[in-house]
């Protein structure tokens, strides 16, 4: 037997028994096991919380590389905040979306060289031209050839206004349907329905303080959708008038610009002194102070020396003054032709002597056409004068509304020698002051052509054609602009019907002069009262526009910068010769002083002569939305009637103190001055006070 006692220290008898002896396994108790779930659950925990933590800051890292500047970028678009926080500006890509991996911030720049689709050169840069703008500037070019690049503008929340003329004119801008991006070319919207306009710019403005201008540079198309409230900016050169550089690969690129502002009229100012050009002179004035007097709309082709000779001498007769007489359609015997028809004017000489006598100045309708059949399309061939197919070998031949010709191509010197040199011989045969320059839109060339000189971009076709007004500017009309604002000419809006709606009607008039005077063209002519007379669109009876529409179209003229007649006031009765006596003088004593002060600053400023509410009520958001008023400067508020049948309107005054042209006193506003009285032979207008 042996006896088991407890060993201490130094014991080597009882060590030695225990290595020779395998110790038993100690069990591990619940806690044990609780602890160690515990521990490996907080590594994995903390390993965790490390890779999220990096996750995070590397997240921080991008979200901070793709801002700038209250701009937000992300793959699918970008958003742009105002001080506060709020989104004023959004754009979506459409065609592609970025890379984010790709992405670089360096200062105020931010780049990325991939797309979803491939590589891509894009950026943004930030440029604060002074304190109170901010400007983004975005380039998407396409490395790719054949592939078009398409970004989408958000306009719901805010009210838009420019771009151009429209068949159907509103303002701000009202977007019917969806259209797929078509060529932004100028375009004859009186003799088409789907084209844009007659003046036109790659400009927009908004309510909420933001502009957008499309760089020249870019084979731009436009497109919008009601639904999705997007207008579709794209750019692309297949299917496409547009042209690329020679000898550089066919790579779309759109780039524009983007800038806010404080408010809205503080933005416009910036960019219209940035990127549109001033007038260098103002017209004739007297052509602001006393009516011009056409002879299209009362007499159309029919025109002949005998009937011009009256249409004169009714003038004096009845008592009406005139800064001149414009002489219109087919007095030559043929369209490209330039002398006087011998059988309709067969003593023009004559003719022009006895008006003269009589202190009428004249001017005559000229236009860009030479017809196949004209005497002057064989010398237009020989000496190379007209648009060619794209081969370049042969002259284009188009249609237009007198018929089928070529056009003449206004890129070539030796055309623009010629055809100012017919101008001139008219000017000095017949004491001519000046010419009205019709057409000259883009939209009646063919898709593809040829010029003298290439154009990437078609609309210089029209930049071209309004130089050609230069040397007769004190008198000149032009009906068609394309950065031409510094072309010192009037601009005559496009043909009215005599129609009271906004289908080329009475009411489209107002949203078109102040669409075009925020597209930089001042010196507007907003065509003859009463419109055209087109047999097919027409409100009235025996051919005139009916007598209540004339005299509110009259009364609206006399607020416009120029008045022009053509159907006159005694065709009617003596009643509507009294009132067209009456607004004529109005406007000579009234507002041609107020538009020539405005006309002399347009020179330095660009600011428009005609103005919108919002011009001196940028916080006001009824104000932005009113198209039947406007503003002469900042003080004088006109309000005319354009429905028929009515003798009263309702009318808004931005805040202020206002003086009614009754001698009534307004000074709560703003205010609604509902079902206000107007008679027949009255327009609403106030005069604002300090």
């Amino acid at each position: 037997m042996y006896q088991i006692v407890s060993a201490t220290v130094g014991d080597v008898g009882l060590s030695a028994m225990r290595e020779s002896t395998p110790p038993k396994k100690k069990r591990v108790d619940r806690h044990g096991r609780r602890l160690m779930v515990a521990t490996l659950l907080g590594v994995v925990l903390v390993t965790a919380a490390v890779a999220a933590w990096s996750y995070y800051s590397t997240s921080l890292r991008k979200a901070d590389l793709l801002k700038t500047e209250l701009l937000d970028l992300n793959k699918d678009g970008f958003v742009i905040h105002n001080q506060a926080g709020a989104v004023i500006f959004q754009m979506t890509f459409r065609s592609d979306s970025l890379d984010l991996d790709s992405c670089l911030k360096e200062g105020r720049v931010l780049t990325c060289s991939r797309s979803s689709a491939g590589s891509l050169n894009f950026f943004i840069e930030t440029v604060k031209p002074k304190d109170t703008v901010m400007c983004y500037r975005v380039r998407w070019e396409e490395l790719e050839t054949s592939r078009a690049v398409e970004h989408a503008m958000a306009y719901h929340g805010s009210h838009w206004y420019g771009g151009g003329e429209t068949r159907s004119q509103h303002w701000p801008i009202v977007f019917h349907g969806s259209q797929e991006p078509e060529p932004f070319i100028t375009g004859d919207v009186g003799s088409k329905q789907r084209v844009f306009g007659n003046i036109l710019e790659r400009y927009w403005l908004s309510s909420n303080a933001t502009a957008i201008k499309i760089n020249d540079s870019v084979p731009f198309h436009l497109g919008w959708d009601e639904n999705s409230k997007m207008m579709r900016f794209q750019a692309r050169y297949e299917n496409s008038p547009y042209k690329a550089d020679r000898g550089r690969p066919v790579r779309a690129e759109l780039s524009y610009r983007v800038c806010v502002g404080h408010d809205v009229g503080s933005i416009h100012k910036y960019m219209v002194r940035r990127y549109f050009n001033k007038p260098s002179k103002v017209p004739s004035e007297a052509a602001f102070r006393q009516p011009i007097w056409s002879t299209w709309a009362f007499f159309k082709t029919a025109v002949n020396q005998d009937k011009l000779l009256t249409y004169a001498s009714e003038i004096q007769t009845h008592g009406f003054n005139w800064s001149h007489l414009d002489l219109d359609d087919q007095y030559t015997s043929g369209y490209g032709e330039f002398d006087f028809d011998p059988v309709k004017f067969p003593n023009a000489s004559h003719m022009f002597k006895k008006l003269g006598d009589d202190g009428f100045k004249f001017t005559l309708w000229t236009h860009p056409f030479v017809n196949y059949n004209s005497t002057n399309f064989g010398t237009g061939v020989e000496r190379g004068l007209f648009v060619r197919e794209p081969s370049g070998e042969l002259p284009a031949l188009i249609r237009w509304w007198n018929g089928i010709g070529s056009i003449l191509d206004f890129t070539n010197p030796e055309t623009r020698d010629w055809y100012a040199l017919h101008l001139r011989n008219l000017k000095n045969e017949y004491g001519i002051a000046s010419f009205k320059f019709d057409a000259g839109e883009t939209s009646y060339l063919p898709q593809q052509f040829s010029t003298f000189v290439p154009l990437q971009d078609p609309s210089m076709f029209t930049r071209r054609y309004t130089e050609m007004a230069i040397p007769f500017n004190d008198r000149a009309e032009l009906r068609a602009g394309y950065q031409s604002q510094n072309i010192s000419c009037f601009f005559r809006i496009t043909d009215r019907n005599s129609l009271w709606g906004y289908d080329l009607g009475l009411k489209s008039i107002i949203p078109t002069v102040l669409t075009v005077s925020i597209l930089g063209y001042q010196f507007v002519l907003p065509d003859v009262i009463g419109g055209n007379a087109y047999p097919d669109y027409t409100d009235g009876e025996k051919g005139f526009p009916d007598r209540e529409l004339y005299i509110r179209w009259l009364e609206l003229s006399a607020f416009m910068p120029v008045m022009q007649f053509s159907i006159p006031p005694w065709v009617y009765n003596n009643e509507v010769v009294e009132i067209a006596r009456k607004f004529t003088a109005l406007h000579e004593t009234l507002v041609a002083p107020r538009v020539l002060k405005l006309a002399g600053e347009v020179l330095n400023t660009g600011d428009p002569i005609i103005r919108p509410l919002w011009w001196i009520a940028t916080d006001d958001e009824a104000a932005y939305k009113i198209d039947s008023q406007f503003l002469i400067g900042d003080e004088l508020m006109v309000a005319p009637v354009l429905e028929p049948g009515k003798q009263e309107r309702d009318i808004y005054l931005p805040a202020g103190k206002w003086r009614s042209y009754k001698s009534e006193h307004f000074d709560k506003g703003p205010m609604h001055l509902t079902d206000y009285p107007v008679d027949l032979d009255e327009i609403a207008y106030f005069v604002r006070s300090a």
